[in-house]
C-alpha cells in the first residue's frame, strides 16, 4: 500500500505541474492572441491608446501599437514593428523594420523591410522601403522609393572610387572634350 500511495502522490505531483504548466501555457498564448487581435502583431509589447497624446521623440526596441496622437519623431530599432491603429494620427518621421498603417501618418515613413497601407490608412509624405503593400481604399500622397537598396550603396562606392581614383584623368578628358 505504501508503494501505491507513493505512486499516487507522484502521479498527483506530476499531474500538478502538468496542470500548472498547462494553465501557464494558455495564459501566455491568450495574451498574444488578445493583443494580436488589436495591434496586428503577436509580439506587441507597447501601446499608445486612443486619448493619449505624445509630443517629442519616441524610441524603442519593441513592437509598438499607436492608436493615439504622436507628434515629433518615432524610431524603433532591431526587429520592431510599428502599427498605426485606425484611430492613430502620427505627425512624425517614422523608422521601423515594418510599418503597418491603418490610421494617418504625416511625414517620412521608413520601413526597412516592409510598409503596409490598409484600406483605412493614409500617408502624406515620403515612403522608403524594400516592399510596399497598398490595399484598395488607402491614400498615399508623396514620394515613394520602394525596392531593394543594396545596389545603390555598391554603385555609390564604385562611383566614388572612380571619381577619386581618376579625378585627374576625367579633368583632362573633360578639358579635351570641351576643346573639341
Amino acid at each position: 500500500m505504501w508503494k501505491k500511495e507513493d505512486s499516487k502522490p507522484e502521479a498527483g505531483t506530476s499531474a500538478t505541474p502538468a496542470i500548472s504548466a498547462s494553465s501557464s501555457s494558455p495564459a501566455t498564448p491568450s495574451t498574444p492572441v488578445v493583443s494580436s487581435g488589436v495591434p496586428i502583431s503577436s509580439r506587441a509589447a507597447a501601446c499608445i491608446s486612443q486619448g493619449i497624446r505624445i509630443k517629442g521623440e519616441v524610441t524603442g526596441s519593441e513592437d509598438l501599437f499607436v492608436d493615439g496622437v504622436v507628434e515629433g519623431k518615432l524610431s524603433l530599432t532591431t526587429n520592431s514593428c510599428l502599427t498605426i491603429g485606425p484611430n492613430g494620427h502620427v505627425k512624425a518621421d517614422v523608422h521601423a523594420r515594418e510599418v503597418i498603417v491603418r490610421g494617418k501618418i504625416e511625414g517620412k515613413v521608413t520601413g526597412r523591410d516592409k510598409v503596409q497601407l490598409w484600406s483605412t490608412g493614409q500617408v502624406t509624405g515620403e515612403v522608403q522601403t524594400d516592399r510596399l503593400a497598398i490595399e484598395d481604399g488607402a491614400l498615399l500622397r508623396g514620394k515613394v522609393e520602394a525596392g531593394r537598396q543594396t545596389n545603390k550603396p555598391a554603385e555609390l562606392k564604385a562611383a566614388v572610387a572612380t571619381a577619386t581614383g581618376k579625378a585627374g584623368d576625367s579633368t583632362s578628358v573633360n578639358s579635351g572634350t570641351a576643346a573639341n
